[in-house]
């Protein structure tokens, strides 16, 4: 029986996620610590107590997430709920790859902390703030849903973004467009759209310039070989460390694949899946799409006693 750690991405984030694991494990402490100095700032405490909007922003919510869930993986194997031979591949929506880079013994900690400094601040420059954005629509299928875009192009430009399951796309875009898709919904045949909290237009064309930035940076970091098998993004298929750069650079603007990565690991045998970091999205995505696997989401230490029922 295979299992598979997952790891969320931006949107995932609330204030005080992780301080649980910040009061009970030394583990946990020393990441949030390391956070702190890397980033020459105190994130943690706009983390634990800050203002919702503030850790909204890219720059702040996307190394915080990161941070939160490396901190809750360290706090399972320093409680011995989890070590090495406990899952046999990984994979991260979207900012959440970078989680689970860390958790693949692939990149250390600071480096991925320094690469999102990096991804954060080129994307949330992307576009003036209240320009772009993204939001989810539930129901109707991929291929509606373009049609739908396409239509739509005197409104502004607009892009699939997240292929999460079936009956859940997420869109990305100029924010009149989007706005215009919100505002819409029954008419066009969507049975609801919910706008996103983030600051701007992911996985789309519109982070072009972003990707750029991260290609121009990106050589500067070293990968090592992974622990387990890594499921890309970019291609939904598990990947190595000679490709992760240029799945990195290209994952900016790409559609997540989201849906065919779970559907792929379970073509490949994985029975469980355990979602480490803040919220319970992925979790209640794989639910969807799958009734004979067992997914659990790891976001607070009460969680722990799921292991133990799996």
């Amino acid at each position: 029986m295979k299992t598979a750690l997952i790891f969320p991405g931006q949107g995932s984030q609330n204030v005080g996620m992780g301080y649980d694991f910040y009061s009970n494990f030394q583990s946990s402490r020393d990441i949030y610590d390391q956070l702190d100095k890397i980033m020459g700032e105190s994130l943690t405490n706009l983390i634990f107590k800050g203002v919702a909007s503030e850790l909204a922003m890219t720059v702040n919510s996307q190394p915080s997430i990161m941070a939160t869930s490396v901190a809750i993986f360290s706090a399972l194997k320093e409680s011995g709920k989890m070590n090495e031979n406990s899952f046999h591949c990984v994979a991260g929506h979207s900012l959440g790859e970078y989680s689970a880079l860390v958790a693949n013994k692939s990149l250390v900690f600071r480096d991925s902390v320094e690469l999102l400094k990096i991804r954060s601040k080129a994307m949330q420059e992307s576009m003036p703030i209240g320009t772009g954005g993204m939001a989810a629509i539930i129901g109707g299928t991929e291929e509606e849903i373009a049609a739908i875009i396409n239509d739509l192009r005197s409104e502004g430009k607009v892009f699939i973004a997240n292929d999460n399951a079936v009956g859940q796309v997420v869109i990305s875009g100029e924010m009149k467009a989007i706005d215009y898709i919100a505002a819409n919904s029954k008419k066009l045949g969507l049975k609801k759209v919910i706008k996103l909290s983030v600051s701007a237009p992911f996985h789309s064309e519109l982070m072009m310039k972003a990707s750029m930035t991260m290609e121009n940076e990106i050589d500067k970091f070293s990968f090592k070989a992974f622990a387990v098998p890594l499921y890309s993004n970019v291609t939904s298929l598990p990947c190595d460390e000679l490709e992760i750069k240029q799945i990195l650079v290209e994952q900016i603007v790409k559609k997540v694949r989201w849906r065919e990565i779970i559907t792929n690991m379970i073509n490949d045998g994985v029975e469980k899946f355990i979602e480490i970091g803040p919220g319970n999205v992925l979790t209640n995505l794989v639910k969807r799409m799958s009734k004979e696997v067992t997914s659990i989401s790891i976001s607070k230490v009460e969680d722990f006693e799921k292991l133990d029922n799996i």
